[in-house]
Order: C-alpha cells, then structure tokens, then sequence
C-alpha cells in the first residue's frame, strides 16, 4: 500500500489554498489545463474534524484525490 501524500495549504499561494480550503460538502473543483479537464476534486465535510475523530482517511481516497492535484500543480509550477 502507498502511503498518503500530504498537502499542506500554506506551501500554496493564498488564493489556491483559499479556493481548496472553502469547498463545501460535495461541492466540485474542475481542474483544467490549456482548456481541457485533467482532474477533479470534490469538497467533503468537516474532513479536518472527521480525520481527527478517526484518527486517519482512507490512504487509498486520499492518494487518489492529491495525485490528481498534485500532478495538476507540478505542470503549472
């Protein structure tokens, strides 16, 4: 198994980490590259409270969700 990949928002410009930090539940960010959609991120609720109530997220959800992220960030910086 993979270990998760981690994000941490104040590494990122404030208005990106703005825009990921304020999705709501369910709520989706496309993201797009010379027009095209590469990805998709969907906000999920209280996922800071959830992560510490159970004490971990789903490595397999959340490796998906920041590789797509993550490879979305690295083509654009």
């Amino acid at each position: 198994m993979r270990a998760m990949k981690r994000l941490d928002l104040d590494d990122l410009p404030p208005k990106l980490a703005q825009l990921l930090a304020g999705l709501d539940a369910g709520e989706e960010l496309l993201l797009v590259r010379d027009g095209v959609v590469v990805g998709r991120l969907t906000g999920a609720a209280a996922a800071i409270e959830t992560l510490a109530e159970e004490g971990e997220a789903t490595p397999e959800r959340a490796a998906e969700v920041f590789e797509l992220f993550r490879a979305s960030v690295e083509d654009e910086f």
